[in-house]
This record gives structure tokens, sequence and C-alpha cells, in this order.
């Protein structure tokens, strides 16, 4: 092993813990058989309740602010384009979501994958990413993400939980699909749901609620995963 290798496993391993573990410790990182639950409203949309662990949250948020990222208050989006850009623990997390669908696949026994066969086998899964920093009140607008980016979308949630909420693009009287994301939660969007359904967060007063109740907003971090077209 060269010593730029051993470097890039330093990180890794303080990002995510040695993949040595005697088990002690459960880190989501090696625990490849995640709950993936397929939202029906919208098809090609699932979500994971429970992708990373407390201790790997705070490791990727110690690692973005080692590398000040956001060390001004007006800066709140940070993003790398290719594959030698990405940080070493945004690779280790594009690895871990490969892994976890493909052990889905292979132990439900059912015709539905929460990334499609074809995306699961490109090679890489994701070399874009974008990191978003939003405190209570801050969210973003309905939008599908640009047409640059290829298939199958991954959005991690850190921090404050929230609700996104997904409406179709051709039917404005439809009412919102709402989706209420944890602290390190992942969702995938590919198909339908990444082409044909809008995805928003609106964090303003009053608007945050979950089953009736509001939701206590603090500041929010999302880490974004996707696949540049060729």
């Amino acid at each position: 092993m060269t010593v730029g290798d051993e470097e890039e496993k330093a990180v890794l391993e303080q990002v995510f813990g040695s993949s040595s573990s005697d088990g002690s410790e459960s880190d989501g990182e090696y625990e490849t058989e995640h709950n993936w639950e397929a939202i029906e409203e919208v098809k090609g949309l699932w979500l994971c309740k429970h992708f990373l662990s407390h201790r790997q949250q705070f490791r990727i948020l110690s690692a973005i602010d080692a590398d000040n990222w956001f060390s001004q208050p007006s800066i709140n989006q940070a993003m790398r384009f290719g594959l030698q850009h990405l940080p070493s623990w945004a690779l280790r997390l594009a690895q871990s979501i490969r892994r976890s669908v493909l052990s889905f696949n292979q132990h439900q026994h059912q015709h539905r994958s929460p990334l499609p066969l074809h995306l699961l086998q490109r090679e890489p899964l994701f070399d874009q990413m974008i990191a978003n920093v939003y405190h209570p009140g801050e969210g973003i607008c309905a939008h599908v993400d640009l047409l640059r980016f290829d298939d199958g979308i991954a959005i991690l949630s850190l921090e404050s939980s929230c609700v996104m909420h997904f409406t179709p693009v051709s039917q404005t009287l439809t009412l919102p699909v709402p989706v209420f994301l944890t602290p390190g939660s992942l969702v995938l969007m590919s198909g339908e749901a990444r082409y044909h359904w809008k995805h928003e967060i609106n964090r303003r007063p009053g608007f945050q609620l979950w089953q009736g109740q509001p939701l206590t907003q603090t500041k929010r971090t999302s880490i974004t995963l996707r696949k540049l077209c060729s």
C-alpha cells in the first residue's frame, strides 16, 4: 500500500470508522441491511430513514467543518465536480449506497428496487456533489434537478428534521406528497420521481408540520450526489 493509499484510508476511517471493527459498534457504513421504504405515491422515490448512524453523521459534519466549506455566513453552498474532486467520505458514501441497494435487492426478492439495475452498474455511480446549509426558515423552492445530471439522485439529510414535499410537474391540482426527512436519512430519486416530480422544502414559520405537529427547526445540512451526463 502506498503512502497516498494510507492517507486516504486514514481519512475514510476517520469519517466512517475502521472496516476491521470487531462489531462492538454498529456503524451504518458496514450495515448493508438498511430498511428501504418505497413512497408509493411517487414512482421511483425511496426513503431510508436511518441510513447513517449518529456517529457517522457527526464525523461527516466534522469533516466539512475541518475543510472550512462554510467559513463565512454568506457561504451556504459547496459544489464539487468530477470524481477526483469529491471528498473521500463522499466516495465512501456512494459505495455504501450501492452496496445497500444491492443487498436489499438480493434479500427482498421483489421486482422493485431503490435504484434500477442499469444505474447501479454505472461507473462511477455519482461524480458530482453539492452540500447546502439551511438556517431556520430557509428551504428550497419546488424544482426538478437540471437535465445536465443523469437519472438517479441521492439526498442525505443531516442535523434538523424537515418535510420535503413532492408535486407532479404536469398536475398542479394534485396534493403534495410529504416525506419526513430525519437526520441521517437518505432519499433516492429515479425515473418518474427524478424527472416528473418537483421537490421542495418550505421552512418558513408555520409550514414545517408533521402529523399535525410543528417541527423544531435548527440548522440543516444536505448532501446531494448526482452523476453528470456524458
